[in-house]
């Protein structure tokens, strides 16, 4: 099959897409793909590109909404019958500077919203426990600090979480019934203790440091935002979602963070990617999957 978009690189078991996440889509087959895992852009908060075609630059949380539903329908014809899709976000801040008051906005609400709109239902969400320290030293967030704490507590507020929103696209027809190739475990490959733990609905144990190592993918000209998805969640979400050998998906493949987890536990990976930077990078990352090693990590 070949794909239109502006560059492409194809191994044994991947092929990863530089362009249009929503071009590309629209050019893989139905029920191509078994399991798609992936953080989207966080509406307009961070700069990837200057590109029109990049879903960061928009005007505001309705127009990111707006434009992420046509990846959505796309996403929606592609993947199998009684397979997951799995969304990595958080709440997002406004601040006092912007609206005359400061507070919080329910992005995860809103990608739930889109999801059910396009046809898939809500199945599971993961909260994903973040250090109220560790983001009061990085963010420096006025509610997080002790001083503010002391002086008025009415402005403190908690730690921002992450979450995983898991969406399954149930089978709607006999036919869609029939494509359905269930996700199965045993014992020996999912002990029960393991299951216990990741069964809850909060993961409290997800290594935060645990990312790609993404310096050498900065440019000049580069956003202040780099964070790829923590590799433990990966892990997580294609372990429990996906069987050995399945065609695991990337909208948002960034530097190759979904792909090197696919590929490092048996699956093929599907990847695309608009910033060109990103895209090199990935390239590297899923040619040096094979050998773990050889990938830099934090």
């Amino acid at each position: 099959m070949t794909i239109t978009c502006l560059d492409s690189h194809i191994g044994e078991r991947f092929a990863l897409y530089h362009g249009d996440c929503v071009e590309v889509a629209r050019q893989l087959p139905d029920n191509s793909v078994d399991f798609s895992v992936y953080s989207p852009p966080f509406s307009q908060v961070y700069t990837y590109s200057d590109s029109i075609r990049d879903m960061g630059n928009c005007a505001d949380d309705g127009d990111f909404i707006d434009t992420y539903k046509h990846l959505l329908k796309e996403l929606y014809r592609i993947t199998r019958p009684g397979r997951i899709v799995a969304v990595h976000c958080k709440d997002l801040v406004y601040y006092r500077s912007q609206r005359g008051s400061a507070g919080l906005r329910d992005f995860p609400g809103d990608i739930i919203r889109a999801h059910i709109d396009a046809g898939f239902d809500l199945h599971s969400k993961i909260t994903i426990w973040k250090s109220p320290v560790v983001e009061m030293q990085r963010t420096k967030a006025h509610g997080l600090l002790y001083k503010q704490l002391r002086a008025d507590s009415t402005i403190s507020r908690q730690g921002c979480a992450e979450y995983l929103m898991i969406f399954r696209k149930w089978a709607r027809t006999e036919s869609e019934e029939a494509a359905i190739v269930p996700v199965t475990h045993t014992a020996d490959t999912f002990p029960l203790d393991q299951w216990q733990e990741w069964a809850s609905p909060v993961w409290m144990t997800i290594d935060q440091t645990n990312v790609l190592n993404v310096r050498q993918a900065r440019d000049d000209k580069d956003e202040k935002h780099m964070c790829p998805l923590q590799l433990d969640v990966i892990e997580r979400a294609v372990k429990l979602w996906s069987n050995a050998g399945d065609v695991v998906f990337s909208p948002f493949a960034g530097i190759g963070s979904e792909g090197f987890g696919a590929l490092t536990y048996g699956r093929k990976f599907v990847g695309v990617e608009l910033k060109e930077s990103y895209f090199r990078t990935a390239k590297e990352t899923l040619d040096g999957a094979a050998n773990p090693g050889q990938v830099e990590m934090f």
